[in-house]
């Protein structure tokens, strides 16, 4: 498995993560082998927060015995600084450790979003003050909007953005380079969403339960929309919640090599006939 170094500090991650949705309510067993298939084949960036249901509490489970080898990434939906607070302490309890790697502001998608977290009394006090005590090692932020990414990465001092790098988005409509471009001036380590997206779901006949957009399936497009993403200035992704199809992102992280201008203008022909998932300024999903 590759690594890559976490933005300017030394930790070094494996380029795909396992994000705790994919272990959401599927029991206790289940979970542990996920995780242990993960870290056997070198993962040792798992994500997770308290709004992916059972997850936290299966992930702790599952990561007892190997905490002090993996990277940890937590997240909070909350703005205020109590509310933040009070998430903060329960995650940690849930996941039976003393501190986080990285804790982040988390689904931060509107400039109200933006206001409330870093106003006084907002949760980027909660993140700040965490860090100086040492119950996070690295603050980030998950972004699905271009103005907000900004907003935040030109006003506040950030570790990590996590945040859509998507074959579909980027060559379809644009959206992402100025924010890539951003992090690399910034020296922000770029932690990849989405990146196995296919499009929007059409119906309700969904074949993935746990997935918020119509996931790529097939190994062909998974392997290059994941090279497409990993030949990125991008640290890490983390592939959609479910699974099987986190395995099939694992195989082709562990099979990487960057993408050929054959393979990329194959891609830019693929986005003709895909849907789209975004607009140059935010994802729809």
């Amino acid at each position: 498995m590759k690594k890559r170094k976490f933005g300017h500090h030394s930790d070094q991650l494996s380029i795909v993560g396992l994000g705790g949705i994919s272990i959401k309510n599927i029991g206790q067993e289940r979970s542990d082998r996920l995780v242990n298939y993960a870290f056997d084949n070198g993962v040792n960036y798992f994500d997770v927060a308290p709004g992916y249901g059972d997850s936290q509490e299966l992930m702790g489970n599952s990561l007892k015995d190997i905490r002090k080898n993996v990277f940890l990434a937590c997240k909070t939906a909350n703005r205020s600084s109590k509310k933040s607070l009070d998430d903060l302490e329960n995650s940690l309890k849930l996941l039976k450790t003393d501190y986080f790697d990285l804790y982040q502001l988390h689904g931060m998608k509107s400039e109200k979003d933006y206001q409330l977290a870093t106003a006084k009394g907002g949760a980027l006090e909660t993140l700040i003050n965490a860090k100086k005590q040492g119950k996070v090692r690295y603050i980030g932020f998950s972004c699905h909007s271009i103005k907000v990414a900004h907003m935040l990465l030109d006003n506040h001092e950030f570790d990590s953005i996590l945040f859509p790098v998507n074959w579909n988005l980027m060559l379809n409509v644009g959206f992402g380079p100025e924010i890539l471009q951003k992090a690399e001036e910034t020296k922000t380590a770029v932690l990849a969403l989405k990146s196995m997206a296919d499009t929007l779901w059409k119906d309700s006949n969904r074949d993935f339960e746990k997935c918020w957009y119509k996931p790529l399936s097939d190994k062909k497009m998974i392997d290059l929309a994941v090279k497409f993403t990993l030949s990125k200035n991008v640290v890490s992704f983390l592939p959609p919640g479910d699974e099987n199809l986190f395995k099939m992102g694992l195989e082709a992280a562990l099979n990487f090599k960057e993408i050929s201008s054959e393979e990329l203008n194959f891609l830019k022909l693929k986005t003709l006939h895909s849907g789209p998932i975004g607009s140059s300024e935010e994802v729809f999903i």
